[in-house]
């Protein structure tokens, strides 16, 4: 079975990150992420390029978490889906993209935290997963032409 892959960002939040409603009733987060680029040199040192700013929109559990544990300065990682979009206001056309996060977290390799392990209510009770188990060798004999 093929490994599904997904688009996703690192950077980091850049503006302080806005929870709000939908007609319907879901939550929606909004923020800027910063994200920096680097241009490697011939003498494997790296120069850093400027940074662009882009808008990360966040749905129901994934933007009420974000809004809960995000902060303006934090390292983030996003997974999801660029969505371009088109508007016009006082017959002004804008155009613009999207990064519509379908989970986002604290970049690791950027961040110092800990986890808080105690006993949860729900959750991954699962039991543990097996491989598949491989088939004993057949005694048949073989028919060929």
């Amino acid at each position: 079975m093929a490994i599904r892959t997904h688009q996703s960002i690192s950077g980091f939040v850049a503006s302080d990150p806005q929870l709000s409603y939908t007609d319907r009733g879901d939550a929606r987060l909004y923020m800027k992420v910063g994200i920096e680029h680097y241009r490697k040199e011939p003498d494997n040192s790296f120069t850093q390029l400027e940074t662009t700013f882009h808008d990360l929109i966040a749905y129901r559990g994934a933007a009420e978490q974000g809004a809960e544990r995000l902060a303006k300065g934090d390292n983030i990682i996003a997974d999801g889906r660029v969505r371009d979009y088109s508007y016009e206001r006082n017959g002004q056309r804008y155009e613009g993209e999207e990064f519509i996060a379908t989970r986002i977290g604290h970049d690791l390799a950027r961040t110092r935290y800990e986890v808080d392990r105690s006993e949860r209510t729900s959750g991954r009770d699962a039991a543990a997963f097996t491989g598949p188990q491989q088939a004993a060798p057949s005694t048949a004999a073989a028919i060929g032409m």
